[in-house]
């Protein structure tokens, strides 16, 4: 193979895969503490007494929910990063034993 062709390197792509999927599990935890600690009803608890703050509870509650809904996207979109390159990565395992069976080895069923 000539240094400049391309190729998939499996343990890479694995790697990457993983490494995304613990992302967006690690960003998901994080979601549920900032929600437990910023959601409207701790956020009430927190104003007390100050129903003079009814305006500033409600900008606040606004703001956390609009925070969590977009860590929400972000988990969401690392989630699907992550199933999508174990798709290219099986893709891929499933390619290259096609390929070898094609030059003469001995397929062993591909993964599927």
């Amino acid at each position: 193979m000539a240094d400049d062709a391309p190729f998939y390197a499996q343990d890479a792509g694995r790697k990457l895969a993983r490494d995304f999927e613990s992302r967006a599990y690690d960003l998901r935890a994080h979601l549920k503490k900032f929600t437990d600690e910023t959601g409207e009803e701790a956020i009430s608890d927190g104003f007390g007494l100050l129903t003079e703050s009814d305006e500033l509870r409600t900008e606040y509650v606004d703001y956390s929910s609009d925070a969590a809904e977009a860590l929400n996207l972000v988990h969401k979109y690392l989630d699907a990063v992550a199933d999508s390159l174990r798709k290219v990565h099986r893709n891929t395992e499933i390619t290259d034993e096609g390929v070898a069976v094609l030059f003469g080895a001995k397929g062993d069923g591909a993964k599927k």
